[in-house]
């Protein structure tokens, strides 16, 4: 059956500023020399093979390789809690790229699955301001740029990126710690990136 969803996402890495590995479709190096990522999605609606998740949110969490299209990555999903077992079977198929979709091309790139986990989320996004809140495993807060020499107040935005969406706003993170699946880091103060998302396959 086919599938679709829509809605809110935004990320933070260890990059100082408009990642280079997003930007570049991966074929350019990170800035330190591991990829240290954190992606977060609002599924605002959306069905998966009849099953609807709307309202639900997932977390992936990624430590790569500077250049990332080299593969090795090791990757965690964190699950809505709010989830039926049903519901988080759907968007870990998603997430996980078994339907088609953005993430079927990120799956071959993956050395190491580190697991799901079901935790509650606090998701947050006025448009300019971003926040995620995952128990105890990640802490993320994002500000998009406003360019002062900008009149229109619109911010930056970077286009013709195709994953996970096509124009993404670029932004710092204000606080961005992560703590799970043995990875560890604090991001604050490094790159963002900020976008609606509409996937399906």
């Amino acid at each position: 059956m086919a599938w679709q969803i829509e809605g809110t996402y935004f990320e933070n890495c260890n990059c100082d500023m408009v990642c280079p590995c997003t930007t570049s479709g991966q074929t350019l190096p990170a800035d330190e020399d591991r990829c240290k990522v954190a992606l977060a999605f609002h599924v605002q609606k959306g069905a998966v093979n009849g099953v609807d998740v709307g309202g639900l949110n997932v977390c992936v969490v990624t430590d790569a390789p500077a250049l990332m299209s080299e593969g090795g990555w090791k990757v965690g999903v964190l699950m809505d809690a709010a989830a039926s077992p049903e519901q988080a079977e759907a968007l870990g198929a998603v997430f996980g790229g078994q339907l088609g979709g953005p993430m079927e091309g990120m799956a071959p790139l993956i050395g190491e699955m580190l697991g799901i986990e079901s935790r509650d989320f606090t998701y947050e996004d006025d448009g300019r301001e971003h926040r995620v809140r995952i128990g105890t495993a990640v802490d993320m807060s994002v500000e998009d740029f406003v360019s002062p020499m900008d009149p229109t107040g619109a911010g930056v935005k970077v286009s013709g990126v195709g994953f996970p969406a096509d124009t993404l706003a670029a932004g710092r993170a204000t606080t961005s710690t992560v703590d799970v699946f043995g990875l560890s880091w604090d991001n604050a103060g490094k790159n963002s990136f900020s976008a609606p998302f509409a996937w399906s396959a």
